[in-house]
């Protein structure tokens, strides 16, 4: 027996109001800004954000997670049903939707992408998102319009899961699967007719370095209350924009419509005064979920290299403890931030936990470190360790954006009242992110977005073995005994029914993951999001990209 978990009307129904009667229109022109530019269009082999946006924008999933209420909802799934046991979901695909070079859509279409996504030679970040139990889904077509996914074990974020993965064209892309080519596919130079979607827009043209521009997607299927299809723009262009204080000059001054992200705690007055004169609409978003986070590399060092100083877990207690995170709210976000030093911010209500990260006290981080044996040995200013070794380590942040800029000065600010040397290394965020891939780095200061609120989405982020495992990705074996024992938590986290039982493995998790650091939060932010007055009124999410999310909702005001 199965169980209707959710279904849709005939319509394919707008969030939003129609434009007709609201002051909007249909048509016209929007531009958006990005901070870098794409290394690849394909998503399955990249996660960066540039690809992320541009398979947000271009590609559909079956079940969409709504940025504004956090509930999966039908999108090339009409409805789909969950089996009492939890093991399998039965997902109706909607009829008469075709890709937008005209090809149709089907069953063929869903097993293909999951057999590209976890395809071992493809190596790719959806991959892990795909699992359960740490065991592949499984998918069968029950005819050219319905498919069944089978679990090795009961999913506990259930449909969830499948807004992971963007369908991909079975026509366009089997060949590259099948010669081994598919890494290479929808590189920054493909043709725009190589890349159709399902997503409201195609790719138009690219121009590295400056725009990528996106037009209407004449076949898409979703339609508005009334009727009317998406998406209402006829194009999008995004903007390459790497510096943010160029990015907010230009919003200022009418040369874009929508930014990448949020403001900047700094940029609020100006925009404030745009606001008030009619240039620019500003909205309070609440409490973020995205958030700046330090990382370190704990990957084990080439033989015949002693570990980073960084791979102690009472080093790292030191600079947790070193870090007044009151005053960097008040510093570096200008009071637009609480302290939140648990890996789940209080925003996120369902699997937020009360955490123990030992409040700021530079004194007792002082006596960590004499504890473990680094100390001034030559009254430089500078601790070393037993062997002579500095206490002194690399930040790598992306250059021009301004909040992880002075979060990371803060930091190194920080601890030099302690006696820890830190160096801050701006690069571009693809540099930094390519040097996060070959383990070439001390620490990072950046954020990575998650796809979901739901920890059982993210395994990849939690899990030794997942590629997303930032402090030491894709292991064999965990490599500590607090990683072994934080995956043994999340396998049953991730496979279990009961929402209460969830949290309590979950907080359970948080806490043995802030006793470690091997990633340190400071704080959450206050959102605040600006559009252009030509931006029809909207009701952003709180996770990035707080607009774009669902663009095709987007209209101009008349």
């Amino acid at each position: 027996m199965l169980i209707v978990a959710i279904c849709s009307t005939g319509l394919y129904l707008s969030r939003s109001s129609a434009p007709a009667g609201t002051g909007t229109q249909t048509g016209g022109a929007l531009v958006a800004t990005v901070r870098s530019e794409p290394v690849t269009f394909n998503r399955y082999v990249r996660n960066s954000f540039p690809t992320h946006l541009f398979s947000l924008l271009t590609q559909a999933p079956l079940v969409k997670i709504n940025r504004r209420s956090s509930e999966p909802e039908p999108w090339l799934a009409s409805a789909w049903t969950t089996a009492p046991d939890g093991k399998s979901i039965t997902v109706d695909l909607r009829e008469g939707v075709t890709w937008s070079d005209g090809a149709p859509f089907d069953a063929e279409d869903v097993l293909f992408s999951v057999r590209a996504a976890t395809d071992p030679a493809v190596h790719g970040p959806i991959a892990d998102g795909l699992r359960v139990n740490n065991q592949p889904i499984a998918v069968k077509a029950l005819g050219p319009h319905r498919v069944v996914f089978t679990f090795a074990a009961p999913s506990g974020p259930g449909a969830r899961i499948l807004d992971v993965l963007p369908i991909y064209p079975r026509h366009i892309l089997e060949k590259a699967l099948a010669d081994g080519t598919f890494r290479e596919a929808w590189g920054p130079s493909t043709e725009p007719r190589q890349m159709p979607g399902l997503g409201p827009f195609v790719l138009e043209r690219y121009e590295p370095g400056q725009r990528i521009v996106l037009a209407r997607n004449g076949r898409y299927w979703r339609k508005d209350a009334k009727g009317v299809q998406l998406p209402y723009l006829d194009r999008l262009t995004l903007e390459i924009v790497p510096d943010q204080n160029a990015e907010l000059l230009r919003l200022t001054s009418g040369q874009v419509d929508v930014l990448q992200n949020e403001l900047r705690p700094e940029d609020y007055r100006a925009v404030k005064a745009a606001a008030d004169s009619g240039r620019v609409r500003l909205i309070d978003v609440g409490p973020g979920i995205d958030r700046e986070m330090l990382w370190f590399n704990l990957a084990p060092p080439p033989k015949g290299q002693q570990p980073p100083l960084v791979a102690q877990d009472g080093f790292r207690e030191a600079i947790s403890l070193a870090v007044d995170r009151r005053a960097f709210a008040n510093e570096v976000y200008l009071g637009a931030a609480e302290p939140s030093p648990a890996p789940v911010p209080p925003s996120v209500k369902e699997w937020a936990a009360e955490v123990d990260a030992g409040q700021y006290d530079a004194a007792r981080a002082a006596v960590r470190l004499d504890e473990l044996g680094i100390v001034d040995r030559n009254k430089d200013g500078v601790r070393e360790d037993a062997s002579g070794r500095p206490a002194r380590f690399t930040i790598l942040v992306g250059a021009g954006i301004t909040g992880t800029e002075k979060g990371a000065q803060f930091i190194r600010d920080s601890l030099a009242k302690i006696g820890v040397t830190v160096d801050v290394v701006p690069l571009d965020i693809n540099a930094v992110m390519g040097r996060w891939a070959e383990g070439r780095y001390d620490a990072i200061y950046h954020h990575i977005t998650p796809t979901d609120t739901d920890p059982g989405t993210n395994l990849d982020w939690w899990l030794s073995n997942g590629s997303s495992h930032l402090w030491h990705p894709n292991q064999k074996q965990p490599a500590t005994e607090w990683e072994a024992r934080i995956d043994a938590l999340m396998l049953r986290q991730s496979t279990t029914l009961d929402r209460a039982q969830r949290q309590r493995l979950f907080a359970e998790v948080q806490k043995l993951f802030v006793a470690h650091n091997p990633v340190i939060y400071f704080v959450t932010q206050r959102i605040y999001v600006a559009t252009s007055t030509r931006v029809a009124p909207i009701a952003p999410g709180i996770e990035r990209p707080q607009v774009l999310w669902a663009a095709d909702e987007l209209a101009l005001t008349r």
